[in-house]
């Protein structure tokens, strides 16, 4: 029998250099757009919702700032969780933006959803609303922040919003096309419209650039 054992533990000794049983690293978790590492810091406009000095907490537990979405064109609404009417129809239309994409284009386009409701909206509803609507996280960020905040990004895009009844919120129906330095290159607005326009207006930005 011993030679047999001899066998055995001279296979093992083989896995690595000096007798060392190596591990695999365990494969980095995926972050969406907010959390990757963004471009260096630039000067925005006043159009562009990355000139805010504002904070913001993504679904997956991290503080980020608006900024480190630069770079790549968005399809941003801001909504809230336990909407009970409009909001589940806007992150359908923008899934259907997204689902229109050509493969080519779709890597290359964000999309962006932010809360208006931060007092219920925690980072673990957040959470399970992007489960429940299959949000992929390589490209969707879930985002909320304070109430100030959400007020100034709100004036930036043109969406007004107020508290009704039952706890829900009135507020405008509105997709926002953001070119790559935070600016609106299109708005449609209300829900189950086609979004032809809107797709054309993404499409614009991620098309090849003609040859010289």
């Amino acid at each position: 029998m011993k030679p047999l054992l001899l066998a055995c533990i001279s296979i093992t000794l083989g896995a690595g250099p000096l007798g060392a049983v190596t591990t695999p690293k365990p494969a980095k978790a995926p972050e969406p757009p907010c959390c990757r590492e963004g471009l260096p810091p630039g000067k925005f406009s006043e159009k562009s919702i990355y000139s805010l000095d504002t904070k913001w907490t993504a679904d997956v537990g991290r503080e980020v700032k608006l900024d480190a979405l630069r770079g790549r064109p968005q399809v941003m609404a801001l909504f809230f969780t336990s909407c009970e009417h409009s909001c589940p129809f806007i992150v359908k239309d923008m899934k259907a933006i997204e689902a229109a994409l050509p493969a080519s284009a779709r890597d290359k386009v964000d999309f962006l959803l932010v809360s208006i409701d931060p007092a219920r909206d925690s980072v673990e509803a957040l959470r399970a609303f992007r489960e429940k609507h299959k949000l992929a996280i390589k490209h969707w960020s879930l985002l909320r922040g304070s109430p100030e905040a959400v007020k100034k990004i709100a004036d930036v895009v043109g969406f007004r919003y107020y508290p009704g009844s039952n706890l829900q919120y009135a507020h405008s129906l509105l997709v926002s096309v953001l070119n790559p330095e935070g600016e609106i290159v299109f708005q449609q607005a209300g829900i189950g419209t086609v979004r032809d326009d809107a797709l054309a207006a993404v499409l614009r930005m991620v098309a090849p650039k003609p040859k010289r």
